[in-house]
């Protein structure tokens, strides 16, 4: 009879729920003290776990400070970004500041085509926010604010559960 070895993904918890929320309230803050200023801030989110994470930034920025907060969506396709295009919920953000959001910052790639959409527009300003930074950038594009940096092999995965399970976890 054959053994088969069957290799198990080895999962490391690198921020937990209240870690999570920490971190949320944190960049939270700083968007506010870097647009404190403002009349209005845009949040947008790309989709799916970016919208999550959006949302709860959102609900901090709201509980501290009196400026309007507005939320959209960025719909792209992640694995291909040229294949169809990228689609912003329906909100005007004309001379205004639109703070993108997104989970994982890796190529930069997914934030580079979330934010064309709005270059060409008569936009006041232009942020981006990530839960987490991999540092592993082939577009120019940088995080204005983010929540954890981590040094990654390339062969590693970085999960974000924001919801059930919540946490980040490296696979």
């Amino acid at each position: 009879m054959k053994k088969i070895l069957v290799m198990q993904k080895s999962k490391t918890l690198v921020l937990n729920s209240s870690q999570i929320q920490k971190k949320i309230h944190r960049m939270a803050w700083e968007i506010y003290e870097k647009n404190y200023s403002e009349k209005e801030i845009i949040i947008a989110g790309i989709e799916k776990r970016g919208v999550l994470l959006a949302k709860r930034i959102e609900e901090v920025l709201i509980k501290i400070s009196k400026i309007k907060i507005s939320s959209t969506y960025i719909k792209i396709n992640k694995k291909n970004p040229l294949e169809n295009k990228v689609e912003i919920g329906n909100i005007d953000f004309q001379n205004k500041t639109i703070i993108v959001v997104d989970d994982v910052l890796k190529s930069g790639r997914t934030l580079t085509f979330g934010i064309q959409k709005f270059i060409n527009q008569p936009i006041k300003k232009i942020m981006t926010c990530v839960l987490v930074d991999r540092n592993y950038k082939k577009f120019p594009v940088k995080a204005d604010v983010v929540g954890i940096s981590l040094s990654t092999t390339m062969q590693e995965h970085v999960r974000v559960n924001l919801g059930k399970d919540e946490g980040v976890y490296l696979e």
